[in-house]
């Protein structure tokens, strides 16, 4: 069975950073995209970043993020992380990590994580 875990997350104060990480494991052959989404409370999820092929390079960024967030992917080690710097209140928000994997058997699923709690607050 396909995993994803997160890590990172936690309470920052605003203009502060924070660090997610995510790992995939289990019987992956491949993985293709494989990015964060956020939902902050009463209302839907959304794309934060995303590497939408398995490329290492050319990221898509929701414009709330872009030049704030960075993204990155190690695909050696089936890793993604996402570096927040000038968090927002509006940045509060649980964050899941997404990929598109193929297995062992060649069956393409999406996975998520079960997320991790960014709170942006004085």
């Amino acid at each position: 069975q396909v995993q994803l875990v997160e890590s990172g997350g936690g309470l920052v104060q605003p203009g502060g950073s924070l660090s997610l990480s995510c790992a995939a494991s289990g019987p992956i052959l491949r993985i293709n995209a494989m990015g964060w989404y956020r939902q902050a409370p009463g209302k839907e999820r959304e794309l934060v970043a995303i590497f939408s092929s398995g490329s290492t390079t050319n990221p898509n960024y929701a414009d709330s993020v872009k030049d704030r967030f960075t993204i990155s992917r190690d695909n050696a080690n089936d890793t993604v992380s996402l570096q927040m710097n000038s968090l927002k209140p509006e940045d509060t928000a649980v964050y899941y990590c997404n990929a598109k994997v193929v297995d062992w058997r060649r069956r393409s699923n999406e996975y998520w994580g079960h997320g991790t709690q960014v709170t942006v607050s004085s």
